[in-house]
């Protein structure tokens, strides 16, 4: 119940807190202070606003020297570029969405180097080099062009190349032949196929006089000795070209099989196989055959030679002199005798008769030379799988059946001609009518979303937007607000509202609570004057409540304040 004692007010001056503190009560003094912690608020607002929107780095070049990375370093600079270093320190990070064009730049500028001095280092010769020195920067200089090239491969990320080229000498036997070292430094995941090393192996021995393929040592980064001579494609081995000749002759006879069987069966009710035995060795036969021997007579003279002699039997006689050694007297007629001298005679001359006969006949031969040559068809074998026939009848009802023998006699016939069947060869084929299983059903696992790659990433960028948001906020709101707001005096204005709707809601209370009671208390004062009285009471009653708290909690403050008091009486 209200009574006009209520309204007694007190006139004694609030005790103001800047007052107890010490703070200075000239009102510049406050704005100056409220400016700079308004400025201090926001300049901390801007740096979490600058933090948040740093740009994300990506790597430029990695694992360069360092006078390329002393280039890239000031080219970055002279084009304005924001650069940083890895964690490592072996790669150069610009921002992700500078990479490309940076790349660009840097690439008309030859950067990169690569560490790799070409035949560009014969341009700086100085006069009076010597011949040594000359030699010396002929060598790095064709090592340097050596690993360029070899660079360009694509699995091959850097190159370096070794040449020992000995001094020429004028005694042959003390020739040396020049000798190669390639180190490759490859691209993570990628390897080299033989082909591709040994176009490396024939590269470097073409480009250095009389190096042989032999002399060249090719490793990766691994200490792989890729140049072994065992796994060069030798009389033992398949060459890669000839497995790919293998796969494509298999894949062509599958293709012919089921391009004739298709339109006959279906496309998705036929599946064949086929493999081929291919002789890739080479043989060359040389054959020299005779006739066996015939007579004589049956048979062709090519030469006969005759010789026939006859010496008669002159004995010497006389006496040995010069009479013996002259020339003989006039021939006279012999007397030829009868009976057992005649004989005698006769047989004596008969014994001294001498003949000789050769004849040599031509002899029938056939030389035959054979060479195979490689890639000899020797066997092929086919499988062929028919799926079961479908056939719909006049309900619309779907049924399947099995190939009767006279349609897969059929189909055999067809593959047999498309295949190239051949029984003295050996070929087989095998053709089965059997029902296809059905599709098997792929389950795919769910991942969650809270699992996918894409969806941590995405929450993790929103979640940093969040925070930033939220922290800005939190500054606003909370400091940086109510800080203009006592600048511009907004704060006095809202609690003098406040005030005065809190009293006016006090005051219809009261006149309710009166109205209740039958009107036996009676306020004698005027509206105005009560709610001034109300106003006053109430910054009384905050102020005392105020001093009361202050002095709880720091009684030496309240001390130096009545000091303060009894000191200027």
């Amino acid at each position: 119940m209200a009574t006009a004692e209520n309204t007694i007010l007190d006139t004694t001056p609030a005790v103001e807190l800047p007052r107890f503190l010490g703070l200075p009560q000239t009102p510049g003094v406050r704005t100056a202070l409220l400016s700079a912690g308004a400025a201090l608020i926001l300049a901390i607002m801007v740096g979490i606003w600058l933090w948040s929107q740093q740009p994300d780095y990506r790597v430029l070049f990695s694992n360069f020297n360092d006078k390329d990375g002393g280039a890239i370093v000031a080219s970055l600079q002279q084009m304005n570029v924001p650069y940083k270093y890895s964690d490592s320190g072996t790669a150069i990070l610009v921002p992700a969405n500078q990479v490309h064009d940076a790349r660009l730049k840097l690439a008309t500028q030859g950067l990169p180097k690569g560490g790799n001095v070409g035949f560009e280092l014969m341009e700086n010769q100085k006069l009076g080099v010597s011949q040594f020195l000359e030699q010396v920067n002929f060598q790095r200089a064709l090592e340097g062009e050596l690993a360029k090239t070899i660079q360009s491969v694509s699995s091959v990320q850097a190159a370096r190349v070794h040449l020992a080229i000995p001094k020429p000498n004028v005694f042959v036997r003390d020739q040396q032949n020049p000798t190669a070292s390639v180190l490759l430094n490859l691209y993570p995941g990628r390897i080299l196929d033989q082909a591709q090393v040994n176009a490396i192996l024939h590269l470097v021995a073409s480009s250095v006089p009389e190096l042989s393929i032999k002399n060249v040592s090719i490793v990766d980064q691994n200490g792989n000795l890729l140049s072994d001579p065992n796994k060069q494609s030798g009389s033992n081995n398949l060459d890669p070209a000839q497995i790919k000749y293998v796969q494509d002759f298999q894949d062509n006879i599958v293709k012919r099989v089921e391009s004739i069987i298709t339109p006959i069966v279906g496309k998705s009710n036929v599946r064949a196989e086929a493999t081929a035995d291919i002789d890739f060795s080479r043989s060359e036969q040389a054959a020299e055959s005779y006739r066996p021997n015939s007579p004589p007579e049956a048979s062709t003279i090519r030469s006969q030679q005759t010789s026939e002699s006859y010496n008669k039997n002159n004995n010497p006689s006389g006496i040995p002199g010069a009479l013996s050694n002259q020339p003989p007297a006039p021939a006279t007629a012999p007397i030829v005798g009868t009976g057992q001298n005649a004989t005698a005679s006769a047989a004596s001359n008969a014994a001294l008769l001498q003949k000789d006969a050769t004849i040599n006949y031509e002899v029938d031969k056939t030389v035959r030379y054979t060479q195979q040559n490689m890639g000899g068809v020797k066997r092929i074998s086919v499988a062929i799988v028919l799926n079961y026939k479908t056939e719909t009848d006049k309900s619309g009802k779907v049924t399947t059946r099995a190939l009767t023998d006279v349609e897969k006699n059929e189909i055999t016939n067809l593959a047999k001609e498309a295949m190239g069947f051949n029984k003295e060869r050996g070929d087989t084929l095998n053709v089965v009518n059997s029902p296809f299983a059905g599709p098997e059903k792929e389950t795919i696992l769910e991942v969650p979303l809270w699992k996918q790659p894409d969806n941590i990433a995405l929450a993790k960028e929103l979640g940093k937007y969040a925070l930033v948001a939220a922290v800005l906020a939190y500054l606003f709101f909370g400091y940086l607000k109510p800080i203009l707001y006592k600048i511009m005096g907004k704060d006095q204005e809202a609690e003098k509202e406040k005030q005065e709707q809190a009293e006016k809601e006090r005051i219809e209370a009261e006149e309710k609570a009166a109205e209740e009671d039958g009107g036996a208390t009676v306020v004698n004062l005027s509206s105005e004057e009560a709610m001034q009285a109300v106003k006053q009471s109430q910054s009384y009653e905050m102020n005392l409540e105020m001093a009361r708290t202050l002095a709880k909690d720091d009684p030496r403050i309240v001390a130096n304040v009545i000091k303060t008091w009894v000191n200027n009486e």
